[in-house]
Parts: structure tokens; C-alpha cells; sequence
């Protein structure tokens, strides 16, 4: 068997967990934090290599056989997310480990239960524990939102415990209902049962498998289900909401993963259960993102309605459902994960150096380093907006290219026209309407400049391998429509 599949999940868990135990050595706490997150980018190019051959790669926990054992699946799709994870997750603890990480108990404790949640996400092969690392990384979320104790972040992070709490009730009803009728949560064996299922089974399955939309959306924050993050984002610490720009894509993927593999094309009478509803469902939401952006008074504020631009967008490709669609909207997935992340990042460095405006959108002191910080601003813009060469541009193009649909472009191409003149109006107003004063107090710490870097340039990064990551996301979206190797690998699975 091969154990490279679950050092993903069992790293961070090991790591976490000793963090939590051992005594107050802030440096060997922080250097353990940096080598296990350090770690993963390794891992999961190897991961990468490894899902490439085209086989589906299962890790069968203490020998158990599914679809009564849990197990883990590799492919191109999850392998993909997990080195989006573990790029923005190295950048992020890069960055806390110039201070940030101090604000509070716990940190780099919180940071590896979260990375634990979201890689067995990707690596999980039954919705039960789906549910189990949902609850992993949102409890651990809910530490890191509120770290720091700044009364803003109670608030905003009150409301996002709520609403996920009661997520995760509706989750839990919706996989009863679907154990209770076809007596399996193996998304493989599932799969097959949903294919086969007639008479009053049908009913109760397609009202499971809404349900389970309706938790995956509230996660994805889709509209009307969004109005939360930009709030929460806004309020978080600059490396918890770069962090926070995977969370997203991880209810995007359970879409994704749920609507290919088990509500499909193959899926019987319960075949494309959900695609009418996620077509207006991704043009509201990136709609609404837009018009979010567009008012935004805040920096961080109108980063946050971006990341809902990028759910929506994503959301799109999913609902066209093609395998070139789903190519483009994972290229798609890592720049708007990446840059997100790096912007949020370069918001805090432009926050340090304004004083009591912090983020708002108002006339201030100059800042100390305009000509680097505006040039960050001004590539992170172009590479959010979409414009060449960079590689948001390359992504919405080849969306667009994949759907030809007047609504997708309208609102695509709408959508960057806001973002334009919403980072236009933000760039003015933080570099050129400014005070002839700079902050005495005003600091550009070269780590936290580096971490923020690393996630910016990965736009042009990721424009210089286009090809081959074109090509892989390509054979990763026609591996999710053969439905057979997924549904066959019940009963074949050896250790």
C-alpha cells in the first residue's frame, strides 16, 4: 500500500496535536509549525506525479474493504487541490511567523487542525467523513477567525458560527436520509445504488441530495447564502483570510465532486438532479460579488466580494459540467486561490503604513513605500481583473471559450469591468490621494513582503507552465465523467 496518500492528513494531525501539548517553547512551536507546513509542498507534487498515471490511487484505513472501511481515494482532481493547499499554506505560516502568529494562544496549533480538515476533504472517498473534516477545519476556523479578540471579529465571527453550525445540522439529517435508503455513504458505492434506485427511494434521495447542495453551497458562500463572508473576511487577520481564500473551493470541490461522481450524467432517474439550479446560482453570486466590490469602503472588504467573484465563476464551470469546462475552472481555481491569497496579504502591508485608516477608502497619510506597494497593488489588480498576460486572464478565457453562453460572458466580462474600476478607485485613494506626511510607526517587514510575493508572482508562475498544467486539468476533467474505474473500485480494493 501505498502511505504517501494519507501523510497529507496524518502530518498536520501529528503536528497539531504534539503543538497543543508541548510547553511554552514559542521557538521549537514555530519551527515544528514551519517544517510540517514546508513539508507538504513536497508531498504534494509527489501526489501530483503520482495521480497522473490515471489510476485511481485508494488507501483502505486499518485494512478495512469499502464500502464498510474508510477510505481514502487519490486522483488528478484532489492531488490538484492539495498542492493549492499546500502553496497557499506555506506562504501563509511564512508570513505569521513574523508576528502574527502572536496575537494569541495557539496558532500554529489552529493552522494544522485546519490544513488537516482541508486536505482529508480532498482525500476523503465517503461523505461521512466529508462531514468529520468539515468539522475539523470549521472549528478550527472558528479559533482563527476570532484571533486577535478584536471586537469586529466577535461579530462577524458570530454569525459565521451560526450559519455553519446549522450547516452542519442539515448535513448530518441529509446523510441519515441517504444511509437510511441506500444503506452506503462510500461515494463510489453510492454512486452505483443511485444509478440503480427506483420507486419511493427516488424521492428521498433527490430530497438527500438537495440537502447536501444547500450545506456544500452554504460553504461555497453562494448566493443568498454568502452574505456572511465578506464580513468575516474583512475582519479576519491578513494570513487567517489568505488562508481563508481555499475555504471556498473546499465547498466547491464537494459540488464538484458530489455532481459528477454520484447526481451525474450516470446517475439513473437522479441524473443532473442539481445542474438547473446551479446555473442561475453561479451568475447571481458573481453577480452580487461584482456590485459587492464595486461598493466596497473597505480594502479588505472589497477583497473579500472578489473571493465571491471567484465562487461564482467556478460555480459556472461546474454547472456547464463539459470536461473542458471543468479544465478551465480548475486552472481558474489555483490563480483565484493564490493571488486572493497574496492580496490579502499585501492588504495588511498597506494597512501597517496608514495608521488609524487602516483599510477604508478614504484620504490618509502616504505611505512609506508607495512605489513597491502600489506596484504589488497594480500586478494583483491586473492579474484579479483579468487582463494580459497574466494568469487570471488565461482562465476566464478559456471559461468563456468553454461556454458559449451570452449570460456567462456578460456577466464575466461585467464582472472584470467592476473589479476594474473598483481597484481603480481603491488604488487612487490608497497611492495618490494621499497626505504629504508618512507614519512615524509605518514598517515594510521583509518576510512578511517575501510571503506576500511568493502568492503574487504565482500568477506569472502559473502562465509560464500553462501547457502542462493545461493539459493535466484537462485529463483531470475527463476523469471525473468516466463514472466506471470510480464504480469499480468497490470490492477491488487490496492493501
Amino acid at each position: 500500500m501505498n502511505h504517501l496518500i494519507i501523510l497529507p492528513i496524518l502530518i498536520p494531525l501529528l503536528v497539531g496535536a504534539l503543538l497543543l501539548v508541548l510547553p511554552s517553547l514559542e521557538r521549537l512551536k514555530r519551527t515544528l509549525s514551519l517544517l510540517a507546513t514546508l513539508a507538504l509542498l513536497p508531498l504534494a507534487v509527489a501526489l501530483l506525479l503520482q495521480a497522473d498515471d490515471g489510476r485511481l490511487h485508494v488507501y483502505a484505513l486499518g485494512d478495512w474493504q469499502p464500502p464498510f472501511g474508510i477510505v481514502l481515494l487519490l486522483d488528478r482532481l484532489s492531488a490538484l487541490l492539495l498542492l493549492a493547499v499546500a502553496v497557499l499554506a506555506s506562504a501563509v505560516v511564512l508570513y505569521a511567523l513574523r508576528g502574527d502568529d502572536r496575537r494569541g494562544p495557539r496558532f500554529h496549533a489552529l493552522l494544522q487542525f485546519q490544513l488537516l480538515g482541508i486536505n482529508g476533504a480532498f482525500l476523503t472517498g465517503d461523505l461521512f467523513n466529508l462531514f468529520v473534516f468539515f468539522e475539523v477545519l470549521l472549528i478550527a476556523s472558528y479559533a482563527l477567525l476570532l484571533y486577535g479578540r478584536s471586537a469586529e471579529r466577535v461579530r462577524a465571527g458570530l454569525h459565521y458560527v451560526i450559519l455553519n453550525l446549522v450547516g452542519s445540522a442539515l448535513f448530518l439529517i441529509a446523510l441519515g436520509l441517504i444511509y437510511g435508503v441506500s444503506g452506503t455513504l462510500n461515494m463510489a458505492d453510492l454512486s452505483r445504488r443511485v444509478a440503480t434506485a427506483s420507486g419511493d427511494s427516488v424521492p428521498l434521495l433527490a430530497a438527500a441530495g438537495l440537502l447536501l447542495i444547500l450545506v456544500f453551497a452554504l460553504k461555497a458562500a453562494l448566493l443568498p447564502l454568502s452574505f456572511w463572508l465578506p464580513r468575516a473576511y474583512a475582519a479576519a487577520s491578513a494570513p487567517v483570510a489568505a488562508l481563508f481564500a481555499i475555504m471556498t473551493k473546499v465547498g466547491i470541490y464537494a459540488i464538484l465532486r458530489v455532481c459528477t461522481l454520484v447526481f451525474g450524467s450516470g446517475g439513473g432517474e437522479l441524473a443532473n438532479l442539481v445542474q438547473p439550479w446551479l446555473w442561475p446560482l453561479a451568475l447571481a453570486t458573481l453577480a452580487f460579488g461584482a456590485l459587492g466590490a464595486l461598493a466596497a469602503r473597505n480594502l479588505q472588504t472589497l477583497l473579500a466580494y472578489l473571493v465571491l467573484v471567484s465562487a461564482g465563476t467556478l460555480l459556472a464551470a461546474v454547472a456547464i459540467g463539459t470536461p473542458e469546462a471543468i479544465a478551465a475552472a480548475l486552472f481558474y481555481l489555483l490563480h483565484s486561490t493564490w493571488v486572493a491569497g497574496g492580496l490579502f496579504l499585501l492588504a495588511d502591508l498597506i494597512v501597517r503604513q496608514r495608521g488609524r485608516h487602516g483599510g477604508e477608502l478614504v484620504q490618509g497619510a502616504a505611505l512609506e513605500n508607495p512605489h513597491l506597494l502600489g506596484a504589488l497593488f497594480f500586478f494583483g489588480a491586473v492579474a484579479v481583473i483579468g487582463l494580459p498576460p497574466l494568469s487570471g486572464f488565461l482562465g476566464k478565457l478559456l471559461l468563456l471559450q468553454a461556454a458559449p453562453s451570452a449570460a456567462l460572458w456578460a456577466v464575466v466580462l461585467l464582472g472584470g469591468f467592476a473589479a476594474l474600476v473598483a481597484f481603480s478607485r481603491a488604488g487612487s485613494t490608497l497611492f495618490w490621494r494621499v497626505g504629504t506626511s508618512t507614519l512615524d510607526s509605518a514598517e515594510l517587514d521583509r518576510g512578511r513582503l517575501a510571503a506576500c510575493v511568493l502568492l503574487l508572482a504565482s500568477s506569472l508562475g502559473l502562465v509560464a507552465l500553462a501547457a502542462p498544467l493545461l493539459d493535466y486539468s484537462r485529463a483531470a476533467g475527463a476523469q471525473l465523467h468516466d463514472l466506471a474505474p470510480y464504480r469499480a473500485l468497490i470490492g477491488e480494493v487490496r492493501p
